[in-house]
Parts: C-alpha cells; sequence; structure tokens
C-alpha cells in the first residue's frame, strides 16, 4: 500500500472532521507527512509489503519536503527583515532635497519643476503636461541637451488660465534624434522628502506630495 494510496483512503474521514473548523489549513504539514508514511506500515498487506526501496524515496520526500518547509519559513522571515530594514533607511531621506525617477508632482505656488534625461541630443522635444484624470491640460517643446535637462511649467493651460495649487500633474515627453529615434532616458522631480509610506510591501518616499520608491531615487542634494 502507497502513501497516495492511504492519503485516498484517509482523505474521507479526514474531511469530515475538518470541515467543523474554520482554521483548518488545506496544506499538507510535516506532520501529515509523517502520519501517512506510518499509516502505510500500519496497514500494509504482508504478502504485498511496501519495498525497502520505495520506502527509502517516500523517507526522503518526507525530508525533503521538511527542509523546504523550513526554507519557505526563513525566506518569509528574511523578506520581512528586508523590508524592515528598506523602511529604517527611508526615515534618513526625511526633510532631504532629492531628485527622484518619477513622472509626477503637485503643482505648488503657481508651477512644477520636472527633468528629464536624454541619452544622446535631440533634434525634437515634445512636452505635454496631463492632469490626474489624464487630461493634456498644456503642451511645449523642451530642450535637448544629451544629458539632464529641466522644464518648469508655470501652472497655466493652454487658453492661459492659471491652475489651482495642490493638484497632481504628470509630464510626457517624446525626444528624437535626427534620424526619428527615441533618445529619453527617464523623467525626474526634484523635491523634498516629507514622509514614508509603508502601507505596501515595498516602502515609498514621499516627495512633492507624491508616493516615490526609494529605489528611484538618484541622489540628495541638500
Amino acid at each position: 500500500m502507497t502513501v497516495s494510496a492511504v492519503s485516498s483512503a484517509t482523505t474521507s474521514t479526514a474531511t469530515t472532521s475538518s470541515s467543523s473548523s474554520t482554521s483548518s489549513s488545506s496544506s499538507l504539514t510535516s506532520s501529515d507527512f509523517l502520519s501517512l508514511l506510518v499509516s502505510e506500515l500500519q496497514n500494509q498487506d504482508p504478502l504485498n509489503a511496501t519495498s525497502t526501496t520505495d520506502f527509502i524515496n517516500q523517507l526522503t520526500s518526507y525530508a525533503n519536503f521538511t527542509q523546504q518547509q523550513s526554507i519557505n519559513s526563513n525566506m518569509s522571515s528574511l523578506a520581512s527583515s528586508f523590508s524592515s530594514l528598506v523602511t529604517l533607511n527611508s526615515v534618513n531621506y526625511i526633510g532631504h532635497t532629492v531628485e527622484a525617477k518619477t513622472d509626477t508632482s503637485i503643482l505648488s505656488n503657481g508651477s512644477a519643476t520636472f527633468g528629464y534625461s536624454l541619452s544622446s541630443a535631440a533634434s525634437n522635444v515634445s512636452i505635454s503636461i496631463s492632469d490626474s484624470s489624464g487630461n493634456v491640460v498644456y503642451t511645449s517643446t523642451g530642450t535637448g541637451n544629451s544629458g539632464s535637462n529641466t522644464f518648469t511649467w508655470d501652472g497655466k493651460d493652454s487658453s492661459g488660465n492659471q491652475l489651482s495649487d495642490g493638484g497632481k500633474y504628470t509630464i510626457s515627453v517624446t525626444a528624437t534624434d535626427s534620424a526619428g529615434n527615441s533618445v529619453l532616458n527617464y523623467t525626474t522631480v526634484t523635491g523634498t522628502v516629507t514622509g514614508i509610506d509603508t502601507s505596501t510591501s515595498t516602502p515609498s518616499l514621499t516627495v512633492n506630495g507624491v508616493a516615490v520608491s526609494a529605489a528611484n531615487i538618484l541622489g540628495v542634494t541638500s
């Protein structure tokens, strides 16, 4: 009689008892695995006993199963410790001005400043600013220098109306060389870190009122 056979024979019995408890787990534990092996020895046919080789293979599987559970537990603990370390390190950014890879900023004091990086000089640079609903409110052109470039938006829409402070706006940059190939690397914002958001598995920093992953911080300027 094999482990799989014993598992099938014991499933119906286990179902009745487990259904009465909402806290029961459907996953197989190391104790369950060992119980199956013991049940196999108790219920095997003496005239057709499990071969030594098969039983050793089953014991090996049990050992591997237990080891895998231990690894999973250790990995979970390591991930938790890493997340705590990231949060602790992120605290050091609070109060400092940083440059970060992102495309969104909050309009403050009637303006918003963005940056963008080009892998080489661009012949054409088009810039559009969209509101939080995705509506384009402003379009312009930008400088095409290789490396870092800066664009400051005065907070006015295409009709010249001054928009209210506090709104989130996103920049979109299209930069191409003389052959029409894109040379845009990424867009950035520069601002002061005012807090840390730990509501997700990866802590993020609040820069200009926008959540930015700590991994996207390019540098600290002050």
